[in-house]
């Protein structure tokens, strides 16, 4: 009879967390997966036009803050924002910025006047 209970009981207990997880205030948007491997590290390898979504510059951004390729040109954290969706808007924590050498640089790049 034991092993029935505790059967129960975990039923029970995994029916709470899906409610819970279920019920919660702040819904995440769906994970966006994009494979980021052959962009970081590698130094600059792509620009905005490389990428489809925003969502995938900003995954690239996210994984290599240092930011080699210039994604983020004027220092906000957001990679390529004129880039169409899917989007991720939340910025990079970034206290640095680098030129395209790894040079590290004090102003944020401000992209040339058209």
């Amino acid at each position: 009879m034991d092993g029935a209970r505790n059967t129960s009981l975990a039923v029970a207990g995994v029916i709470a967390a899906i409610a819970l997880t279920a019920c919660s205030g702040d819904p995440a948007p769906p994970e966006h997966r994009f494979d980021v491997a052959p962009y970081v590290h590698q130094g600059h390898v792509v620009d905005c036009g490389a990428f489809k979504a925003q969502a995938d510059a900003q995954a690239v951004l996210r994984a290599d803050a240092l930011d080699p390729n210039g994604l983020d040109r004027d220092g906000d954290g957001i990679a390529c924002p004129d880039l169409p969706g899917p989007t991720d808007r939340k910025p990079v924590h970034r206290d640095f910025m680098t030129d395209v050498d790894g040079a590290p640089i004090i102003e944020p790049v401000k992209p040339p006047s058209t």
